[in-house]
């Protein structure tokens, strides 16, 4: 039975993967012009947005708007961007501040902002209920009450995330505390820690991103050709020989990247997208769903000047590239650079029994039903639904209890031939995972996932596949704040 579902989704992957091929081979830019552009320019680093204080709080201005880019030579791309063409500033703030965030939208439509992995009253949090049309100004204001933690923030319109995200709105957020500062860690932003905003586009022949979606698409999500790293194809990074973290986000609509580096280095995992772990994960391979991110420590203290490393990007489907190029240019010149060490414990997480749960909750995912064939087999209904249901901002499927623990157990349903893994996210609180598929969770997926106070409780998670084989995706979960919250699929193609 287990061989024959393997030949099964065999089968499937490949059937798709020709589709795929020849779509990019009618969209893609020529192969000799990105190659020949090929690690020749400088990795954008986002610059730190700064804020004013006005009384008792930190006021920042971010205004979406339209421009272009030149992602190659001589070829104007029209993009979304905050602050700017592509992408946005990233937002730092520290634990225990009051901030207010003026968002201007200069777009010809509305949009909204949501602050991913934040823990923020409902009315700030930004999702589908807060939209903000064309011209218009949002003002949330919030305390910021979480540990340190990488996050991002992008638009959240119902039925426009997608495609926005896809133009380029999107950017980190990085939360520090006491906790983190006392870290002897990297934390020369820009030099030794170094933000990664990883992304997959398709690119037509007249330089313009290719979102236009076919069948393969609508089923598995729109996976591109060409890889961005910061909003740029095929960067380098030129750094000291020192250790050396990176802060990555998979930004991408709909692919499950696999990270590794070109000479199978070793590296170590500090934190995952909840803020740090227990300990430090060491592992050569690194799995990110969409809107996860992790933070990880490379070694480069025995490299040799000159010499170079790659970052390795593989998808679901098979796709392999080299995303960013690593030039180890000289000797830390910073003497306490050398001095940095990576702990043996990080962090404490109190792990929360099972049995404060209040009751249990099961959610099916479906990406596709109607036999399996979705839209082709007359299931277009339920295509795309949690426990049979669509996405309705007018509908309250359940209400839970402030405070409260809870389990809840995510089945991504496998439904004929498709089999696509799925992550799922709420805005608004963090989890544990009890287990995957019945086992324990591997390292890095052992404490927060989205990282929340012992006293805030939080919830128990236990995920369930009816898949046979690795799952890839991560699942992410939390209970909201308010009403105005909602499970959403995560994938942004499917928002």
């Amino acid at each position: 039975m287990k061989t024959s579902h393997h030949h099964h989704l065999l089968g499937n992957t490949l059937w798709f993967t020709l589709l795929l091929y020849l779509l990019l081979l009618t969209t893609i830019l020529p192969a000799q012009q990105q190659s020949r552009e090929d690690f020749q320019r400088p990795l954008p680093i986002p610059p730190l947005l700064t804020g004013v204080r006005t009384n008792d709080e930190i006021v920042y201005e971010l205004t979406a708007r339209s421009g272009s880019r030149r992602f190659f030579r001589d070829v104007d791309t029209p993009t979304y961007g905050y602050n700017g063409d592509y992408l946005g500033p990233t937002l730092r703030f520290r634990r225990g501040e009051q901030v207010r965030i003026r968002v201007s939208n200069t777009l010809a439509e509305p949009t909204t902002v949501h602050w991913h992995g934040m823990e923020v009253p409902g009315d700030s949090d930004g999702g589908p209920h807060q939209s903000i049309p064309a011209g218009t100004i949002w003002e949330p204001h919030f305390t910021v009450d979480q540990p340190a933690a990488t996050l991002w923030y992008h638009p959240h319109p119902i039925g426009n995330t997608a495609r926005q995200v896809y133009l380029g709105l999107a950017g980190l957020i990085i939360i520090d505390d006491r906790f983190s500062d006392s870290l002897n860690l990297p934390k020369n932003y820009g030099r030794n820690d170094i933000p990664l905003v990883i992304q997959d586009r398709r690119f037509q022949a007249d330089g313009t991103m290719s979102y236009r979606l076919n069948m393969p698409d609508l089923m598995h999500g729109l996976i591109g050709d060409t890889y961005l790293t910061n909003g740029a194809v095929k960067p380098y990074v030129s750094v000291e020989s020192g250790l050396i973290r990176f802060r990555l986000l998979n930004g991408s609509n709909s692919s499950i990247y696999r990270f590794s580096f070109s000479d199978g280095s070793l590296f170590t995992q500090i934190a995952s997208d909840g803020g740090f772990l227990e300990e430090p994960a060491v592992m050569r391979t690194l799995i990110l769903s969409p809107g996860e991110r992790a933070e990880i420590i490379v070694d480069l203290r025995s490299r040799e000047i000159g010499s170079s490393l790659f970052l390795i990007t593989e998808t679901f489907q098979g796709f392999r590239d080299e995303v960013l190029k690593i030039v180890v240019q000289n000797r830390p010149s910073d003497p306490g650079q050398t001095a940095i060490r990576i702990p043996n414990r990080l962090t404490s997480t109190p792990k929360i029994p099972e049995s404060q749960s209040v009751r249990s909750r099961r959610f099916d995912l479906e990406t596709m039903s109607g036999g399996g064939m979705g839209m082709m087999g007359g299931g277009s209904a339920r295509r795309l639904t949690i426990n049979g249901r669509k996405m309705d901002m007018g509908r309250i499927d359940f209400k839970v209890r402030a405070g409260s623990t809870e389990v809840w157990e995510i089945v991504n349903v496998r439904t004929g031939m498709m089999e696509i893994p799925h992550s799922f996210h709420v805005h608004g609180v963090q989890f544990q995972i009890l287990d995957i598929n019945g086992e324990s969770p591997p390292a890095g997926e052992d404490g927060w996932i989205l990282h929340r106070d012992r006293e805030a409780k939080g919830n128990l998670l236990r995920w369930y596949s009816k898949r046979h084989g690795e799952m890839a995706a991560t699942v992410q979960l939390g209970l909201g704040n308010s009403a105005v919250d909602k499970p959403l699929y995560h994938q942004q193609q499917h928002v």
